[in-house]
């Protein structure tokens, strides 16, 4: 996952607030109103992507966003079918993620690695295994199927394991020449996580499950989780992880709190139960004292200084959430009063652009948008809409339960031996990682005014 600018996006600074717009008539105890705002909130996502336009390439979003949020963005679109059962952007989903699957079948296109992190590729494998859960129908012909995408992304992954420095873990990039690769993040090892425990869920293998608890027990260990089940950004590997960057996104906490919902649906042990509800107690954080239940991002929103990615964490917290529930249905009353005043909340200020259906930041503004548009604040809103659908739907589906991806527990791992063949990597991809990792090391060593703990 890269950082960019702030910027309005696709749809541009022409695109202004408008007065006196009303908001979306979200009503949360009525599916026909939810199911109508959740059509318009995707229309308004849809309206970014131009990769099936001619000429353009399918699976890229437009500048400034970055591979991986289109791999985010298509996760989206298959919970709104999943949810709403509405199938008009079934076509772009199968063509972008068809073209993106590049090597090993595990979504490593030789035009991303130059810049390809464990969290990227790890985005685009997480929205193959909701396809998988979902039923949503396997590709035809000869590409792989959903499910096999996912284990591939497993399987490239956990030879990425790492022991040499920190007691294990995986690196934020991939390839040895990419800034960052010295920074051992939460992100990356919190997405293999919930891939493996989803991956036990759906088959039952419990090579899956053995990862997922490894993954769990090292970041707890290695001061990436506290005790009281805070997830923190990472750490610097030459300073063999002994100093932790405290900084605390939603995303994060929204990874763990769906990998541990997987993993005690399978295992319905007391353990697991713990820890789901430790990880659920610890998002308060992220839900506003005066706004009740209504979540934020508590390390950039207040002081105005979300970037581009950050702008769409609070979607992955919002979709785990849904999935939480469905999965651990204990979990209700800890996560339904926070869906549906943060649902209410977000539809309420997504009044503004040209067509008055865009949606801001900053949910705890009482129905004011705050005039930041784009691909991350359209998709969080339509998230944490569409998840007040979770009772309409049948939960995620596994190998003995209904589900009809194809299985193939070696896909991504029979080709690993043959080389790689690498994009130029320009001064400018150079320089821009130098100076975000320049960034990572002074908020390890020196802190963070923004951090909380």
């Amino acid at each position: 996952m890269k950082f960019s600018v702030s910027a309005l996006g696709a749809l541009g600074a022409s695109t202004l607030l408008a007065s006196g717009a009303a908001a979306l008539d979200l009503q949360i105890d009525n599916s026909d109103s939810i199911k109508s705002t959740a059509k318009t909130l995707a229309a308004g996502l849809r309206k970014y992507y131009t990769g099936d336009k001619p000429g353009d390439t399918p699976g890229n979003l437009p500048d400034p966003y970055y591979w991986w949020e289109c791999g985010a963005m298509f996760g989206a679109l298959i919970d709104y079918w999943y949810y709403t059962g509405d199938t008009q952007y079934n076509a772009i989903t199968v063509q972008a993620m068809e073209h993106q699957i590049g090597d090993y079948n595990a979504f490593m296109p030789p035009n991303q690695t130059k810049t390809l992190g464990n969290d990227d590729q790890a985005f685009w494998g997480m929205a193959a295994m909701s396809a998988a859960e979902n039923k949503f129908p396997d590709p035809g012909g000869n590409q792989p199927s959903w499910l096999s995408l996912a284990q591939a992304v497993f399987n490239t992954q956990v030879v990425r394991w790492d022991p040499s420095t920190c007691g294990g873990g995986l690196r934020w990039q991939i390839f040895t020449f990419n800034n960052g690769y010295n920074y051992k993040n939460t992100i990356s090892n919190g997405c293999f996580f919930n891939i493996a425990a989803r991956l036990f869920k759906y088959t039952g293998n419990t090579t899956y499950s053995d990862w997922a608890e490894k993954m769990f027990a090292w970041e707890l260990n290695v001061g990436l989780m506290s005790k009281d089940y805070h997830y923190f950004d990472g750490s610097d590997d030459t300073l063999n992880c002994t100093q932790i960057n405290h900084i605390q996104w939603t995303y994060n906490a929204g990874v763990h709190m769906a990998g541990a919902a997987a993993m005690w649906n399978v295992t319905q042990s007391d353990v697991w139960k713990a820890h789901l509800t430790g990880i659920i107690n610890g998002t308060s954080v992220f839900f506003s004292q005066d706004s009740p239940n209504v979540m934020f991002e508590v390390a950039c929103e207040s002081n105005g200084k979300c970037d581009v990615d950050q702008r769409s964490f609070k979607a992955y917290l919002s979709r785990w959430m849904g999935y939480t529930v469905k999965v651990a249905p204990w979990t209700r009353d800890m996560l339904m009063p926070k869906i549906q005043a943060s649902a209410k909340a977000a539809a309420a200020q997504c009044n503004a652009g040209q067509t008055q259906d865009q949606c801001g930041l900053k949910w705890t503004n009482k129905g004011q948008n705050d005039g930041s548009f784009g691909v991350g604040e359209q998709m969080a809103a339509l998230e944490i809409v569409q998840a007040l659908l979770l009772d309409q739907v049948a939960g995620p589906v596994g190998e003995k339960s209904g589900g009809i991806s194809k299985s193939n527990p070696s896909a991504g791992s029979e080709s690993q031996d043959k080389p790689i063949t690498f994009n130029a990597i320009t001064t400018g991809d150079k320089a821009g990682a130098g100076f975000l990792t320049t960034l990572i090391l002074i908020g390890i060593i020196g802190g963070a005014w923004w951090m909380v703990s």
